[in-house]
Order: C-alpha cells, then sequence, then structure tokens
C-alpha cells in the first residue's frame, strides 16, 4: 500500500476515530483504485487524482456487477481521500465534486415478527452446554437491545452491568452508548458467563468468545445469525442485521418513540431511523379492515 495512502488510513482510525471494519473496507477500497490506475495507466501517483480515472474505475465495477451499495462505499473512500489530500495541503482541487455519488436504491430493512423471534428465542433447540448458551445469548442480545455485529463482537465483560442492567457499546465513529436490558437477558448473561468460565478455565476481557476463549468476530456472528434464520427460509437476508431490523420495526410498532429508537440504535441522523416506520402487515390488515368497502361484513 502507498505510504501516502497508509497515513489517510491512518489519519482515518487515530483523527476521525473510523471503526475497525471501516478502516478495513476503505483500504480494501484504496488498494483496487491503486491497481485499477495501474492497470489502465501502468503507474500510479495517490497526488494525482484524476476525475476521468474515477469516472472509469465506477464504471469498470459496473461491468463487474458489484452492487450499486459496493461502488458507493468504494466512491466514498477515494472521496474522502482526495478530501484528506486538499486539507493537508498536498491537493489543489478535488475532482471527485464534479463526480455525483452513486445512487443505491432503497428497500425496506428485512425483519422478522415479534411472535416468530420469540419462537426463535425461546426455542429449546440451543441446549445448556457452553455453545447452546453462547448462542442463545447472542441472539437475545442482538433482538434485545439493536446493537450492530461489530458491536457485540468488541464488548468487553467491563461493558456489561449486571447490576444495573446495561450494556455500554462502541458504535460508528467510536461513539458510546448506553442500551438498557431486561431481566430475562440477565439471567442468560449469567448463565453463559458461568459456563465461559467451566469451558474457558478462567475469566476471559472479550464478552463474547469461541470455547478457546478467543473473540467471536463480526463474520462469525453473522454465521451464527445465519445460522439459526434459516428457518425462515422466506427471507430475503439472514444475516446479524435482521435482528437489529426487527428490534426497531417491532418497537416502533408497539408504539416506542421514535427518537428513543433512534438513540438505542446510535443513529447519527433520524432519517436512518425512519426507515423502520414501514407499515408492518399487522398494521396493513388494521388499516385494510377500517378502510376498505369489501372488509366489512
Amino acid at each position: 500500500m502507498n505510504a501516502t495512502v497508509e497515513d489517510f488510513l491512518k489519519y482515518l482510525k487515530f483523527e476521525r476515530n473510523y471503526s475497525d471494519y471501516t478502516v478495513d473496507a476503505y483500504r480494501m477500497a484504496m488498494r483496487e483504485y491503486e491497481d485499477y490506475v495501474i492497470t489502465t495507466t501502468g503507474t500510479f501517483d495517490p497526488l494525482s487524482p484524476s476525475l476521468t480515472l474515477a469516472r472509469g474505475w465506477m464504471v469498470n465495477m459496473g461491468k463487474h456487477r458489484l452492487s450499486a451499495a459496493s461502488i458507493k462505499q468504494r466512491f466514498c473512500a477515494l472521496r474522502s481521500f482526495c478530501r484528506y489530500l486538499r486539507k493537508k495541503g498536498l491537493l489543489a482541487t478535488n475532482p471527485l465534486t464534479l463526480l455525483p455519488t452513486p445512487k443505491v436504491p432503497k428497500s425496506l430493512p428485512v425483519w422478522v415478527r415479534e411472535d416468530l423471534m420469540d419462537d426463535l428465542i425461546d426455542n429449546p433447540q440451543f441446549g445448556t452446554d457452553f455453545i447452546g448458551l453462547r448462542d442463545h445469548l447472542l441472539l437475545d442480545m442482538l433482538y434485545s437491545t439493536g446493537m450492530r455485529r461489530s458491536e457485540a463482537a468488541g464488548l468487553r465483560d467491563s461493558d456489561v452491568d449486571l447490576a444495573n442492567g446495561t450494556i455500554r457499546v462502541k458504535g460508528k465513529g467510536n461513539k458510546e452508548r448506553v442500551i438498557p436490558f431486561g431481566p430475562e437477558l440477565r439471567l442468560l448473561i449469567g448463565q453463559y458467563k458461568e459456563a465461559r468460565t467451566r469451558e474457558v478455565g478462567g475469566p476471559t476481557g472479550t464478552f463474547l468468545t469461541n470455547e478457546d476463549g478467543e473473540s467471536l468476530s463480526p463474520v462469525q456472528i453473522s454465521k451464527l445469525a445465519h445460522k439459526y434464520l434459516s428457518q425462515f427460509p422466506t427471507l430475503a437476508k439472514k444475516g446479524a442485521h435482521v435482528f437489529r431490523h426487527s428490534f426497531a420495526t417491532n418497537m416502533l410498532a408497539e408504539g416506542a418513540d421514535l427518537m428513543a429508537v433512534k438513540e438505542l440504535l446510535g443513529h447519527a441522523s433520524l432519517d436512518s431511523t425512519e426507515v423502520y416506520t414501514h407499515l408492518t402487515p399487522q398494521e396493513l390488515l388494521q388499516n385494510y379492515e377500517k378502510a376498505h368497502p369489501r372488509s366489512k361484513t
């Protein structure tokens, strides 16, 4: 990786407090951009970004059938790099200001109804061994708190306050928030920690671990979520974010305040939370029965 690009990534991590996940994504994007420029021109000069090259890179990604979201993420990485060069006085003008941000089609979040989610989490399928207790806790915690998979992976034992029933999580931009939880999750946490101590042979700093006491990664958490959500074959997606979407959607369907849900999710903007205000099937039925003339008996 070019030294200037590495300095940019360090700037994101240590000065802008970007998460490791975002920094890694930007690193991959910049590496792909560098490869594209070298393939196209034979050399790479990080101090000479070009509108033509940037546009060509976008088109090339489209030809390789990358999703609109992936193209947008890579574009944002390059645009952020150009802004960094401007900030450091290494670039006179930012050529990417002339290139519009790729549009990503909006879609409704994938979520699971409250009754079906209860059936999943309360199912005796998990068992009472360490793995069973951990998986049970993980699913309940993701749904009960709405935290992201990266936030769950980064939890330390010291972040979980059983006495007060709260979990401190570090979200995007290293912003901390405190999420409350109820007695059922408190019981699962206690059972899990006892089983973990027996399994690992002692305390661990990391909260969610495997049998060897090693931290679960965000990818491993997504795989576990996919495993258990596979019992819903009609779900378009089965990753860990489905629990977050279900948390928000079901809370709002039960009348929770939109601003409160925003704070619990750690959203910077209310616009991000409003996507969960779509009508649930129960609400659609209620509106139909109330308003449609042929619904009357």
